[in-house]
């Protein structure tokens, strides 16, 4: 399947986030080069504000992994994930029902925070279909994930997903909460999935 049969449409966080972490983990020189390197170079001078294709997230994911190679990539891509978090518990996700999830048993906490993650997928999963079960552990699927997405890998790529649920799991429901990829479709998996234990 081509590039242009995915028309969806992604939140500014998943290019913001990741230029941040370039910048700190790298340098802002590696940032500007990479983004040129994956056609995105009008994000050098000003990062996106609204929604972006989802195309520009695959590309802008590939040449990370390909240009600094997995583990450096993963390290990125993980505090991109984390910093992702922190916004949407900063601005996104209103403090009284983060008051609220922090005192529910971890097990209803968990359900109704997976509940809103699940109506607000569209806006990280673009076209991917994203969902979840409840269980020991919880599992979370992305079928045709955005993020590798026509790409090989020999492990699991998506430390963007694994960081971003395992801080809003570990501030909202339990701090010992850890999330691991055990299928990437990079990898030859059918789906990206994850497992959330705590």
């Amino acid at each position: 399947m081509s590039d242009a049969a995915h028309t969806g449409r992604i939140g500014p966080n998943a290019v913001i986030r990741l230029a941040e972490a370039l910048d700190a983990l790298e340098s802002k020189a590696v940032t500007k080069k990479l983004f040129i390197a994956a056609k995105l170079e009008t994000y050098v001078h000003a990062l996106p504000e609204t929604m972006v294709p989802e195309e520009e997230v695959t590309v802008l994911h590939r040449h990370l992994r390909s240009d600094l190679g997995a583990g450096r990539a993963a390290s990125v891509s993980w505090i991109a994930g984390q910093r992702t978090a922190d916004y949407l518990l900063a601005n996104r996700i209103p403090k009284p029902v983060q008051r609220l999830l922090k005192v529910l048993p971890a097990r209803l906490a968990a359900f109704i925070l997976l509940k809103a993650i699940g109506a607000h997928a569209w806006t990280f999963a673009g076209t991917s279909r994203f969902s979840w079960k409840m269980g020991r552990p919880i599992t979370l699927t992305f079928e045709d994930c955005p993020l590798c997405r026509w790409d090989k890998a020999s492990d699991p790529c998506c430390s963007y997903y694994s960081a971003t649920f395992e801080r809003l799991f570990r501030k909202l429901i339990n701090p010992d909460t850890n999330v691991r990829e055990t299928d990437c479709i990079a990898t030859g998996s059918e789906a990206c999935r994850f497992e959330i234990r705590y």
